[in-house]
């Protein structure tokens, strides 16, 4: 399995996870409100920031702009479709703006392509990878101009069966693509929890051997935990400093708390799964001698008697003759008086 490099990280199975908070539209057309949430996720301690590289012409079309033009929800939807997408997409400027300030914050800048323009902009900004939203996971043309740049490219598989996942792989590595990272992924916004299957992680990660990470539309930490433990070496997880902030993906967007708590506790997870070989750690070894048993007799004994089965009971400390030695102990001869109680030592017998 060939890892991923981002930005001099490794990213893959054995790797610590690697967290990606998506602000993706959650700036709200507001660069300042961009710089905070790039300033909290780094303070939250994620690995990068990603955002979503489209415009008016490069996502939806004419007709599907005339068909959505109001909105019942206007907590989500402040205007139009088209209002909309022109007040939250990006411009060149602000791809470079937010590119440097990503520099200087020292945290990673990627962002979602979905149009040949977009891909040679973030290619000039040296994104350190491409990130492929689920709707394109069957664009094969657009996999095709991805590839060409010959970074690495990861894969959100929402909405796509494993042929599709399969044909996007192999159309990507036919095209001279770097490396490539899935991500298992639920296009509902948020999901029920029946519908998330992260065993899909293992699945994906045993049919195409690549990176496997989670793009996680669930609410709350909990979600993203249980696919680190499973195994996820990516977590892409929306993030807002409000949920009560108007926007389309606030509401089911990690807050600060919630991301600081994925990458504390997605570290403790990681560490925590450790390896599948057994092994007995030295604290572990420490603590046998208080908690395991050791004989101890039941009444006295004199010298020149033999031990039976009934004359010793074992007891903490484990720091002597352990309860798996009885065999060898019983029918041992005591070469002294030793008194009720005696913690027997081998050195009492002949």
């Amino acid at each position: 399995m060939t890892k991923l490099e981002l930005a001099g990280r490794l990213v893959g199975t054995g790797e610590p996870p690697y967290i990606i908070a998506e602000i993706g539209s959650n700036h709200n057309g507001d660069m300042s409100l961009c710089r905070e949430l790039i300033d909290s996720a780094k303070a939250c301690g994620a690995d990068a920031v990603k955002f979503q590289s489209w415009s008016v012409g490069s996502l939806i079309s004419t007709a599907e702009y005339g068909r959505n033009t109001s909105y019942s929800d206007k907590k989500k939807h402040f205007g139009s479709l088209q209002e909309m997408v022109e007040k939250f997409q990006l411009t060149p400027d602000q791809h470079r703006e937010i590119a440097a300030y990503c520099r200087t914050k020292d945290v990673t800048f990627l962002s979602s392509c979905f149009s040949a323009a977009e891909i040679a902009l973030l290619d000039q900004l040296e994104v350190a990878a491409f990130k492929l939203a689920s709707m394109d996971i069957n664009n094969l043309d657009f996999l095709r101009c991805v590839a060409s740049s010959k970074r690495p490219v990861i894969v959100s598989t929402g909405m796509s069966s494993m042929g599709e996942v399969e044909q996007a792989i192999e159309t990507l590595r036919q095209a001279g693509s770097g490396p490539i990272a899935l991500l298992h992924c639920i296009s509902i916004y948020p999901p029920a929890m029946e519908d998330i299957h992260l065993r899909n992680i293992e699945t994906l990660r045993a049919a195409f051997d690549v990176p496997v990470g989670f793009s996680d539309h669930s609410t709350g930490s909990s979600i993203a935990l249980a696919a680190i433990a499973l195994g996820a070496c990516i977590i892409e997880k929306h993030f807002t400093l409000d949920k009560n902030t108007p926007g389309w993906d606030h509401e089911i967007s990690a807050d600060p708390a919630e991301l600081s708590a994925i990458v504390r506790e997605g570290s403790n997870v990681f560490a925590a799964l450790g390896s599948t070989v057994r092994t007995i750690s030295p604290a572990e070894l420490e603590k046998r001698k208080k908690f395991r048993r050791r004989a101890v007799l039941v009444h006295e004994i004199n010298a020149g008697q033999t031990i039976q089965r009934d004359d010793v009971k074992f007891l903490r400390p484990g720091t002597g003759i352990g309860p798996d030695e009885t065999r060898y102990l019983v029918g041992r001869t005591v070469r002294w008086n030793l008194p009720p109680e005696h913690e027997l030592e081998w050195s009492d017998l002949m």
